[in-house]
């Protein structure tokens, strides 16, 4: 197992080598911030490093590409969850808001929860917002979807299957 780690180490390496500058400069023109694109890009080879890639990669840019597009799409959700959270927070009575603690915990429960609902369908994942946010039954959910009864209970019992394993991954 060590031989093919420190294998994966060394081509990862070369990767780096090879196509960092590029990647840093594609990510650059995308998120207009040279800070910003050097940790992205960094952040694409530690997910590279994490992948456990087998075997050299035939097309290395269009898969670096695609491994950081991902990222800043997880950038950009984590942020307007942040914006979203800091918008209720706002609204709050001064003695209710939550320590900095607290708001960094809850932030991090709310970004893990977004990333777990989007491997789900989008209507499971609407199904299940409008069961815990709207509070709608399951018979309105079905009307509002146009979708049958059943349809609707096998996404939200996907969507609270999802949530049970997060719930008890970090337990």
């Amino acid at each position: 197992m060590q031989v093919n780690h420190t294998l994966q180490t060394a081509e990862v390496d070369l990767l780096y080598q090879t196509h960092h500058a590029w990647l840093r400069g594609w990510l650059w023109a995308r998120v207009g911030c040279r800070e910003n694109a050097a940790d992205l890009a960094q952040d694409t080879f530690v997910r590279l490093l994490r992948a456990r890639q087998s075997g050299p990669l035939k097309q290395p840019r269009a898969y670096l590409s695609s491994i950081a597009r991902g990222l800043m799409i997880d950038q950009l959700r984590r942020r307007a969850l942040e914006r979203a959270y800091a918008d209720s927070l706002a609204h709050l009575p001064e003695g209710e808001v939550p320590s900095e603690e607290a708001r960094r915990v809850i932030l991090d429960t709310l970004e893990r929860l977004d990333r777990a609902l989007h491997q789900l369908k989008p209507r499971a994942r609407q199904a299940f917002l409008l069961a815990q946010l709207d509070g709608l039954s399951i018979a309105q959910i079905a009307a509002h979807l146009q979708a049958s009864r059943a349809t609707v209970e096998r996404d939200l019992a996907r969507a609270l299957g999802i949530c049970y394993r997060l719930r008890y991954a970090d337990a």
